[in-house]
């Protein structure tokens, strides 16, 4: 709401800008006549002409965000041009130079028209003049939020905020048509803090591309929670999709095969009726959770129908393909895979994933991989990018950051897998890890029914190793802990956690299992803490074999070094892939990272990881 107020404002104040007065003559020399056959038809004139601006922007802009890190920087250079042309009006003038000539035709075209000189098809054209005229004092405005929704992706809210500006114009160039000359005399006086104003917008935008090209825009991400609106997503749930017998209410905890803890974002549960799986719809759990929930429907009798598979349009971007679509893949048969790339489970389910999609890619079978993110740094088409090209991840990737595909899929898990027959029926879904050679016998039974001969038998043999070797559920006795203060528990320093500010903590000499706390100069946000100063720690008892932790190096992007210990000695042999036998590491992205993998029989052990440099990020334990 406030972006939508700011770009309304935007609108309306080009018209207190100093290069507005060659275009108020052509305004007000049609003052007298009537405002449905003059002003209406002007101010028609002047959308459609911010319309064909805005949509030639949005192409452009849609290009920058495809060109990936080449797009960024183009980005980064057209902010800063725009930026100067706020501080230097002269500039602006002359870039714009191209179409103010356009301008002056069409306006001396309207008022020489031989036929209707004070009609409505004259104000039209009028209209359009005037919008070229204003391209002087609109252009640097507007690009600033065409070049800002490059850089973030096309969607709803880039054309809101587009139809706000627009809006914002039409009203101070109304307000100008119908009081006329004491607006005109009003805006004089004004034009002196408008020139101000426009200079502070470009010096802002000046420092805003000097943060992003300094890599300070990516703490800047990492702050911004997936969850920080959830207070205003769950009214908005509570009012349009309450809680039903499968769908307990957000904070309930959720005992499925593994344990599973619930999600927190209610924007993530917006039921679609596009896809009402029979008896699929569950709570929402976190990606961590280790969710191992009981098939829908068995191999060995015939699969139901639970429902069609929905467009797939709602990505931000695709990788490793052009987009696809329901309609396109008829015909096919279609494996959808949620997933996120900081995910321990969703990462043990790749190597069958991917295992699935090489042997049956000549067979008829597509698998799509959704990346719907968790955390706000895995809405990075940058990092997510590199996950996908490091991770050997070959298949078809649909970038999920608005959740639109998760939605439109009633889906609530990570992993999710949903299996699409030719027909484009949902005839089958798995959540979790476990039950690949079920899976496996879906996609043999559905490649069949659409008629390929001679599928392929067996069961695929994944090469699992490291973080995506399967883990030891039957031994795991400590729960997915978040580390942000929005869904933080069991933290027991002293004080307790202290939101939004940075404080000093002591981490506890002898926590009892599944207890954590902090050590050092700390910073407490929603979704993750930050070390504020070098030789800070973390703490935490716990029972199972692995224990991940979900880090990111500071907003500099330096590599941060780490240590750890378990009972207070070098892990050794058991340490996780992560870390050498003597405890050491370092911290150089935004990822999940294996610590401990014990060698010989599960106990409760006491885990500390001291960071030697400050900046790190920290946001949840996962174990295995």
């Amino acid at each position: 709401m406030l972006l939508l107020l700011l770009s309304y404002l935007g609108g309306v104040l080009t018209i207190v800008s100093p290069c507005i007065l060659p275009v108020l003559p052509f305004v007000f020399a049609r003052g007298d006549a009537p405002f449905r056959r003059s002003g209406l038809p002007l101010l028609c004139g002047m959308a459609l002409m911010f319309a064909a601006v805005a949509t030639l922007a949005a192409v452009g802009g849609s290009w920058v965000v495809h060109a990936n890190q080449y797009g960024r920087w183009l980005a980064m250079a057209l902010m800063a041009l725009f930026g100067i042309t706020l501080l230097f009006p002269q500039l602006a003038e002359r870039l714009a130079s191209p179409l103010v000539t356009a301008g002056e035709r069409l306006s001396l075209s309207a008022r020489n028209s031989p036929t209707d000189a004070s009609g409505a098809g004259a104000s039209f054209v009028l209209g359009l003049a005037t919008g070229l005229l204003w391209a002087p004092c609109a252009g640097p405005i507007l690009g600033l939020l065409l070049t800002g929704a490059a850089l973030h992706g096309a969607n709803i809210g880039t054309t809101l905020l587009l139809l706000a500006y627009a809006a914002g114009a039409a009203t101070s160039l109304g307000i100008a048509l119908l009081v006329g000359g004491k607006v005109f005399t009003a805006m004089k006086r004004s034009l002196g803090a408008g020139a101000w104003l426009r200079r502070g917008l470009g010096a802002a935008m000046l420092c805003g591309v000097a943060a992003i090209a300094l890599g300070l825009d990516t703490g800047l991400l990492t702050r911004v929670s997936t969850v920080a609106t959830a207070g205003l997503e769950q009214k908005l749930v509570e009012r349009f999709a309450p809680a039903t017998q499968n769908n307990p209410p957000p904070g309930d905890a959720m005992m499925a095969a593994g344990g599973a803890m619930m999600a927190q974002n209610p924007a993530m549960m917006m039921q679609a009726p596009a896809m009402m799986a029979q008896g699929a719809a569950m709570s929402s759990q976190s990606h961590g959770a280790g969710m191992m929930a009981m098939q829908a429907a068995s191999t060995t009798r015939a699969l139901p129908v639970e429902g069609t598979l929905p467009p797939l349009s709602g990505a931000v971007k695709w990788l490793n393909s052009p987009p696809l679509d329901a309609a396109a893949l008829k015909g096919k048969v279609v494996l959808i895979d949620f997933w996120t790339y900081s995910c321990i489970n969703c990462l043990r389910t790749l190597p069958y994933v991917k295992a699935w999609a090489e042997k049956y890619k000549d067979q008829g079978l597509v698998v799509i991989g959704v990346h719907a993110p968790e955390f706000a740094f895995e809405r990075d088409l940058g990092n997510v990018a590199a996950a996908v090209r490091d991770l050997g991840v070959t298949y078809p990737v649909a970038i999920d950051n608005d959740y639109k595909i998760w939605r439109a899929m009633n889906n609530q898990y990570w992993p999710a897998h949903y299996f699409i027959d030719a027909q484009g029926r949902v005839r089958h879904h798995h959540f979790g890890e476990g039950q690949y050679a079920e899976s496996e016998q879906v996609i043999q039974q559905l490649l069949a029914e659409a008629g390929h001969h001679n599928v392929a038998t067996g069961i695929v043999k994944a090469d699992a190793r490291g973080v995506q070797q399967a883990g030891d559920g039957n031994d795991v006795a400590s729960p997915e802990t978040y580390l942000g203060y929005e869904r933080a528990q069991n933290f027991v320093s002293a004080g307790g956690l202290l939101a939004d500010q940075a404080a000093a903590y002591a981490a506890p000499q002898k926590p009892a299992l599944n207890q954590w706390g902090l050590g050092g100069q700390w910073r407490a946000d929603r979704e993750h803490v930050t070390l504020e100063r070098a030789k800070g720690n973390i703490v935490y008892r716990f029972h199972a074999r692995d224990v991940h932790l979900v880090l990111g190096p500071g907003a500099d992007g330096k590599p941060v070094r780490f240590r750890v210990t378990l009972d207070g000695a070098a892990p050794g042999k058991d340490s996780g892939v992560d870390v050498a036998p003597d405890g050491s590491g370092r911290v150089t992205g935004q990822r999940l990272y294996q610590l401990v993998r014990q060698s010989g029989p599960v106990l409760d052990r006491s885990f500390s990881i001291e960071f030697l440099d400050p900046g790190v990020q920290a946001y949840a334990f996962t174990f295995g």
